[in-house]
């Protein structure tokens, strides 16, 4: 078999701010058809590395060379779009209307990311200057246009932030069904599983290499630990807890990431659950008594736009859920509305006499700019109690977060947005609250400040609201989801987020519809080869009916260029076959490997 061809390499390649290193003598590459995810604590060089790839910046020492056909796209986090510019002109440039409307690869941007083919997501559609719109809509718009433009090469720096769970699952979905190679920095651990075949993390000025997404590399890094004597103790039990988590969560968690299932049960044997629920709810009952805040009969608009329609609900002692939905469904306002910063029009919120709610939002918290870091910390309070019992002082919370030995002294005015973040989580905790409502807590935040914090999290007693659009963490912190689907009411989601996936996308209509089966013995009898031979003949009949139906559709679409509803509605059937595709293809493979094996 040929080499793959390669695209991008670095040889030997350094590169320093301010006389500080960030890479040291770093060589890779990157070959055609890679799919690589890059992880690390904010600061160690993620940002720089995907610069230099791209040739934004230049390396100090080595040599950045390409392959004189690559070509490569990039969303940078800075906005580089020019403020005089319409939505059209970013995106479509002078193409007319009948030579863009017929591309599905648009149509299917315009409708993940921009609201459809008419653009409806800005007031003015296409013709919507940029000027006036917020930074998140901005970077919807830049990230259109790199996935429009089709690069060989993508190059994606957090590309998640602004999207609710939907747009992250549609851009997963996208960047799964597109050719071409992809490097990716995200500290979305759900879409790192979703999309990504390696992992690179950056730490220590160097690029250490991994196969597979987010749960190889972390079973990659709690086999490096055990065998490193010079390991920190605290860190390798983290890495153990997420482990057992990723082993022991949700079904999704094992089913792409390329580990040894009998490695990583045994390195987790004794691994308890991250939290003991009962001895949570006796404590969270004990400081909070049975009224936490109930909301009732709650109404709520903006002008014509009905928010919250008659809703109910009660949060009891202990509780743990995630409001999920689209931006602008009404996520914040309800946590306004729990808080009691806003009243309801119509109903009532009643809170429990015994409450001390901590609410963080997504603007940053007003302290002191002169104060360090330990010393706005210890500014709320010295020392909190953070479960039954347990104490912590601001300096142990500090080491906690990253601000470990002189960077507890660094001054509020010098840190970065992610840092500022951390602070602001830290400085809530240190107030001993018994109810948090947290609004996108893990904006700006590495993975490893989020594994500290759901850690910090599972220990804490009391009852927890999170607004988020990353699914992991939703996922490893909270036991309930309720959904805002757009009609003014409050839906609890048994199944959590896959659910309201299902129901945004109307998979619910589609009950009738063969589901693949994929058998999972210990080991593969006579029974079980017999069952998986007849389940192949299954799927590669629906596959040869998905054949038929995209051939149809391909033909219907060419039929329908100039109706842009019909051509949304055949879209919308065809990205769904997509993913049932994807769905067929990965149960085929399994049940081979049965009859095989």
């Amino acid at each position: 078999m040929a080499a793959p061809r390669n695209l991008v390499n670095l040889k030997s390649v350094s590169k320093s701010y301010s006389s500080r290193p960030i890479l040291t003598d770093i060589t890779l590459g990157v070959n055609a058809d890679e799919r690589i995810g890059i992880v690390g604590t904010n600061g160690d060089g993620k940002t720089t590395l995907l610069r230099l790839i791209s040739g934004v910046e230049h390396p100090d020492d080595g040599e950045v060379t390409k392959s004189r056909a690559t070509t490569i796209g990039f969303l940078d986090q800075r906005d580089l779009l020019e403020v005089d510019q319409t939505v059209r002109q970013v995106l479509i440039g002078d193409k007319a209307d009948h030579e863009w409307a017929g591309d599905a690869k648009i149509r299917d941007i315009l409708d993940g990311l921009l609201g459809g083919v008419d653009v409806s997501r800005f007031p003015d559609g296409f013709e919507t200057t940029l000027g006036p719109l917020s930074g998140g809509e901005k970077r919807r718009i830049a990230l259109a246009k790199v996935l429009i433009d089709g690069p060989e090469l993508l190059l994606l720096d957090e590309p998640t932030n602004h999207l609710d769970v939907e747009g992250v699952d549609w851009l997963a979905s996208h960047l799964n069904a597109r050719t071409g190679s992809l490097l990716v920095v995200t500290h979305d651990r759900w879409f790192l599983d979703a999309v990504v075949e390696q992992t690179w993390e950056v730490a220590d000025q160097r690029v250490h290499q991994y196969e597979g997404g987010y749960a190889a590399y972390v079973l990659a890094k709690a086999e490096r630990d055990r065998q490193s004597e010079a390991s920190e103790t605290r860190r390798r039990a983290l890495i153990r807890k997420e482990l057992a988590w990723l082993r022991r969560g949700p079904p999704a968690r094992t089913t792409k990431p390329k580990f040894r299932v009998d490695a990583a049960n045994e390195l987790i044997a004794d691994e308890p659950p991250p939290r003991n629920p009962v001895e949570l709810l006796k404590f969270a009952t004990a400081r909070l008594g049975n009224r936490v805040i109930d909301a009732i009969n709650v109404s709520f608009a903006f002008g014509d736009r009905k928010l919250f329609d008659h809703i109910t609900w009660r949060l009891g002692p202990g509780d743990r859920s995630a409001i999920v939905g689209v931006n602008g469904a009404g996520k914040s306002t309800l946590i306004q509305l729990l808080n009691g910063d806003i009243e309801p029009q119509t109903g009532s919120v009643k809170r429990g006499q015994t409450i001390r709610v901590a609410k963080l939002t997504q603007e940053a918290d007003d302290v002191n700019e002169e104060l360090s870091v330990i010393e706005a910390l210890e500014d709320a309070k010295l020392v909190a109690t953070l479960s039954d019992g347990v104490e912590i002082t601001a300096g142990m919370l500090c080491d906690r977060f990253g601000f470990r030995g002189g960077r507890s002294r660094t001054l509020v005015k010098k840190l970065s947005g992610g840092e500022r973040r951390r602070l602001q989580l830290m400085r809530l905790m240190m107030g001993e609250p018994n109810v948090l409502l947290l609004d996108e807590p893990t904006n700006d935040l590495d993975i490893d400040t989020l594994t500290a914090l759901e850690d910090l999290l599972d220990n804490w007693p009391g009852t927890l609201i999170v607004v988020s659009h990353d699914r992991y963490f939703v996922e490893r912190v909270t036991d309930n989801v309720y959904g805002l689907m757009g009609d003014g009411k409050l839906r609890h989601l048994p199944r959590g987020i896959d659910q309201y996936i299902e129901e945004r996308h109307g998979a619910h209509d589609e009950e009738s519809e063969w589901v693949p089966k994929t058998a999972k013995p210990k080991r593969s009898s006579g029974g079980v080869v017999h069952a998986a031979r007849k389940e192949l003949v299954k799927i590669e009949r629906a596959l040869k009916k998905l054949d038929e139906r995209e051939r149809e559709l391909a033909t219907e679409m060419e039929e329908h260029a100039s109706n842009h509803e019909q051509l949304a509605a055949l879209q919308a059937e065809l990205t769904d076959m997509t993913s049932r595709r994807e769905q067929l293809e990965l149960s085929w493979l399994e049940n081979t490997e049965l009859v095989e094996g």
